[in-house]
């Protein structure tokens, strides 16, 4: 299958999980995960008509990111791998989203890195919503704590939450973290009306069902679209 029809298929998985749901049809986005991946594949999912990628690595996203602005493709670069402090300029600098904040001072250096010529970048935190030791991401207690310090940034815009829930193959446990993630997301809409919180990034290939039944208003899908990932380039 080429990355053309796989895109396609997850596209129609998309809609059909959506139909069940009972919810629009355009509820949710796909954000392809292209880390590893060379820019011929990611340009092949663009001429699919994908615009929103993924990526985990700082300085091989910044590569891609300028290797499609000088070819005057213009593309959504989302950030979702963990972010160490002497990194931030780059993120605040090149992409578009940061899905994985944590922590104040990231939060701080962002908005203090942020071109004041570019758009705010938009924010999702972090939950650690299977509380796994080894996995990034706040507590959920210490949410509208980080929130309401975002709020207060004017390089940033919060646009609501992330998670990545331990894997499990028992269906009744995926849907328990996401529905606690939905809870969470709902908490955060209702706390800052005035904002656009309008983001649940969660689900990815495995999952992808579960978290569309849940809630979820982005999946990140990256072998599904363009193969098992090489790590020993």
């Amino acid at each position: 299958m080429t990355i053309q029809q796989n895109i396609t298929q997850i596209q129609t998985q998309i809609n059909y999980y959506l139909d069940q749901a009972n919810r629009p049809q355009s509820a949710v986005k796909l954000l392809a995960v292209s880390k590893t991946k060379p820019v011929d594949a990611i340009l092949a999912a663009y001429q699919a008509g994908q615009i929103a990628f993924g990526e985990n690595y700082v300085q091989e996203g910044i590569d891609k990111i300028s290797y499609f602005q000088q070819q005057h493709i213009e593309l959504e670069w989302h950030f979702i791998g963990p972010l160490q402090s002497n990194k931030t300029r780059l993120v605040a600098e090149h992409f578009d989203w940061m899905q994985t904040l944590d922590r104040i001072k990231i939060a701080d250096r962002l908005n203090e890195q942020r071109p004041y010529y570019k758009a705010p970048l938009n924010i999702l935190i972090q939950i650690n919503i299977s509380d796994e030791n080894s996995k990034s991401g706040i507590v959920p207690s210490e949410m509208l704590t980080l929130a309401k310090h975002i709020q207060n940034l004017p390089h940033l815009r919060l646009r609501g939450l992330m998670a990545i829930p331990a894997p499990t193959d028992d269906i009744q446990q995926q849907e328990q973290a996401f529905n606690a993630m939905n809870a969470l997301f709902i908490e955060l809409q209702q706390s800052f009306p005035d904002a656009q919180i309008d983001t649940l990034s969660m689900g990815m290939t495995d999952d992808m069902a579960s978290a569309i039944q849940c809630g979820s208003t982005m999946v990140r899908i990256g072998t599904a679209i363009f193969g098992a990932r090489n790590y020993h380039k």
